[in-house]
């Protein structure tokens, strides 16, 4: 008989992703937890895309609705896409009250890239060299995972990723300088090849790079050398928007900067495949004079309606503070597991996104990681790797996960560390 893992390889293809040495087949979810089509149930420490939890009722509901009642394109005028628009845009400081609604994080960072394109002219484009934005042809030369056929192309330049143990500059405290000079000298390169610069772009929580603790103000030296260059900053908050992190709602307050585009994915309609980039009215309108832009799924009355549900029940259930004080409440935890694991080199994160970096004999202990990634797995707690060297356990929750979960995961990642490490 065809297994599933056999189907998928040959209608999929024999690369195509899955988590775990032992794939975990799903078949239902609810809240924090989901289960496989044998009936276990595993606590999800790290599925960010039902950010108000598996199948939550008003979520279901509000999509059930809208798609049994109305469901087009936006070249006809519904209500939904400018209630949710209102109401996205008002979670925003700055002016920026303007928005296009896509259908994934890739396609929302696409266009931002085009818009700041034709605000400033200018084609160069800043990254960091251990980072993720998503898989169109444009954004996919940002990914430092893998190299893009025939090489990144001579308009893109990586600079230094910010690192809680092999920071930038030698230190944490010379590290904001080192990547401001990371950022100065990408500038003046693509000032010489005739590119010029039109954005820097980055995760503000810099979750790809594995989330290093960072001051507020880290970024403000790159930014101003960017702007002085003509440059825009776009914010990828994909990971760490809509509250993850706790202390804010948005991973460039936290940072204490203000971006002229910010892109928007995963978790903004709790599975439904929505996203969106806001930006300025000006940028908006340069952008739209510059492409003939039309997406025929983005911003529909069903994702619109998906989306806003999401926002009311954050808002209803206190979910950015409860991110806030069950992250504390975790990290706590952790923090007292580093202290019986000598494995545990540092324990940091934000709200509900946080983790444990392993390093064993000086070095990072990648091999390890992967081997409790795996174990967790096995012991019904799902969570997975990030970081340079993947040596960084990832935690990422729905927003509902809570203390007692919190508990559980430390008991279960206690045991795996004492049967692995």
């Amino acid at each position: 008989m065809t297994t599933a893992l056999e189907r998928r390889a040959r209608l999929l293809g024999p690369h195509m992703t899955t988590f775990y040495r032992d794939p975990v087949h799903v078949a239902r979810g609810e809240g924090v937890y989901l289960w496989d089509k044998d009936g276990r149930r595993y606590l999800d420490c790290y599925n960010n895309v039902p950010h108000v939890g598996h199948c939550h009722p008003r979520v279901v509901d509000a999509i059930c609705r809208q798609a049994g009642t109305l469901n087009t394109h936006t070249r006809y005028v519904h209500d939904a896409i400018l209630d949710y628009g209102e109401a996205l845009t008002s979670k925003f400081a700055d002016g920026l009250d303007s928005m296009v609604m896509v259908c994934s994080g890739s396609e929302a960072n696409d266009v931002a890239l085009r818009m700041a394109q034709a605000v400033t002219g200018k084609t160069g484009i800043i990254g960091t060299d251990n980072t993720y934005h998503g898989n169109t042809a444009a954004v996919s030369q940002l990914n430092s995972s893998k190299v893009p056929v025939g090489g990144y192309q001579d308009h893109v330049r990586q600079v230094p990723a910010p690192d809680n143990m092999e920071p930038a500059g030698g230190s944490r405290v010379a590290q904001a300088d080192a990547f401001a000079a990371g950022v100065t000298r990408a500038i003046a390169e693509l000032e010489e090849n005739g590119h010029g610069v039109s954005a820097l772009v980055i995760c503000p929580f810099f979750a790809n790079e594995g989330f290093p603790t960072l001051e507020r103000g880290f970024l403000d030296e790159a930014i101003a050398a960017v702007r002085a260059a003509g440059g825009l900053i776009i914010a990828d908050e994909v990971q760490p928007g809509f509250g993850r992190i706790g202390s804010h709602w948005w991973g460039h307050e936290k940072l204490g900067f203000t971006p002229d585009i910010v892109t928007l994915g995963k978790p903004m309609g709790n599975g439904h495949p929505v996203a969106a980039v806001v930006t300025r009215p000006d940028i908006l309108g340069c952008f739209q004079e510059a492409f003939k832009y039309f997406n025929t799924f983005g911003g529909n009355p069903v994702s619109a309606a998906a989306a806003m549900a999401v926002l009311n029940v954050i808002e209803d259930e206190n979910l950015v503070e409860n991110a806030d004080q069950t992250g504390r409440y975790a990290l706590g935890l952790l923090n007292a597991l580093a202290k019986r694991h000598d494995v545990i080199a540092d324990v940091r994160g934000s709200g509900l996104f946080f983790g444990v970096e392993l390093w064993r004999d000086g070095k990072p202990a990648t091999d390890l990681c992967a081997q409790m990634v795996d174990e967790m797995r096995d012991r019904g707690v799902l969570l997975h790797s990030v970081g340079r060297y993947d040596n960084t356990l990832k935690v990422r929750p729905p927003c509902v996960f809570g203390r007692k979960n919190a508990d559980h995961l430390a008991d279960v990642l206690d045991q795996a560390l004492g049967a692995v490490a």
